[in-house]
């Protein structure tokens, strides 16, 4: 099992040059940066992990731009989106953008990508926030039409442009990996047709471990290998990180890579913590060895 760890990203955080070749240097599998454009003030929308917004959710870094650094200074961890809201971003650019990275990166991209829940902040981007999940998966295939055909074109009903002439290519072949942040049977559904693979945030393990069995067998209903379909989990850990017992439990449901990742870090990581954070939670990788 792999291990990476998110960090949220903010000019406060500290340099992303540094702790992502701590991360690297730690042994960590994968570096993941999340995204939200902006965060709409008042907004109305519940927030689905309760009570309100913690304040660092409106100061995130671009993505890709502070992956672009993380790349120039390591060589092997991966560099992950979790997730990117690919439904708010204008396709042919961001296929450019990730493909770009990808090649800088030596081929390192992976991508979560999620549809999102906050109606204000799509709204404000241009989003029709009723039509979202169309739209991602719309600019999903679009963009792999641009990252593999030598002249690329998509007709959808929310994403289309004719022929362009689109390089580079990403140095992954076909493309980056893609991967679902969603839940329930309309997720799966989502998982199955379209993606590479599931990047949910965990809550309970052992209802993690039935998700997945239901994945993998809606996968293989629909004619998909159930293999084929990679499984991260954002999971937040305890103190130390986690247990070796925990490990081989996910291990055991069928997860590829657990990416670490809470809500009380990521307000201290913010606020300039992340060192610290990614160093205290380092003995999962060595534990993760073991299983």
């Amino acid at each position: 099992m792999e291990i990476g760890i998110m960090i949220a990203a903010t000019a406060e955080t500290g340099a992303i040059a540094t702790i992502a070749r701590e991360v690297e240097n730690l042994g960590y599998d994968a570096f993941f940066i999340p995204e939200h454009p902006a965060i709409p003030i008042g907004f109305k929308t519940p927030v689905p992990i309760g009570g309100s917004l913690p304040e660092h959710y409106g100061r995130w870094m671009d993505p890709f731009v502070a992956l672009s650094v993380a790349a120039a200074v390591t060589k092997r961890v991966k560099l992950g989106t979790g997730i990117c809201l690919l439904n708010e971003r204008e396709p042919i650019i961001t296929a450019k953008a990730i493909a770009t990275l990808d090649v800088i990166s030596g081929g390192r991209v992976v991508l979560g990508v999620g549809g999102g829940w906050l109606r204000e902040e799509a709204e404000a981007v241009g989003t029709k926030f009723e039509t979202r999940w169309k739209r991602l998966r719309e600019t999903v295939e679009a963009m792999r039409i641009l990252w593999t055909q030598p002249e690329p074109s998509y007709r959808g009903e929310v994403v289309n442009f004719a022929p362009v002439r689109f390089e580079p290519k990403p140095l992954q072949k076909p493309c980056p990996p893609i991967f679902l942040g969603a839940h329930g049977p309309k997720g799966m559904e989502r998982v199955v047709r379209t993606y590479d693979g599931w990047c949910p945030v965990v809550g309970k393990p052992d209802a993690f471990k039935k998700d997945i069995a239901q994945l993998k067998k809606l996968a293989a209903e629909r004619g998909r290998k159930p293999e084929s379909l990679y499984i991260n989990g954002f999971v937040a850990p305890r103190e130390d990180g986690l247990s070796l017992d925990d490990l081989k439990f996910y291990a055991e449901a069928g997860v590829n890579r657990i990416v670490l990742f809470s809500q009380k870090d990521a307000i201290e990581m913010a606020n300039g913590k992340t060192l610290e954070i990614v160093r205290r939670l380092a003995p999962t990788v060595e534990r993760a060895q073991h299983i």
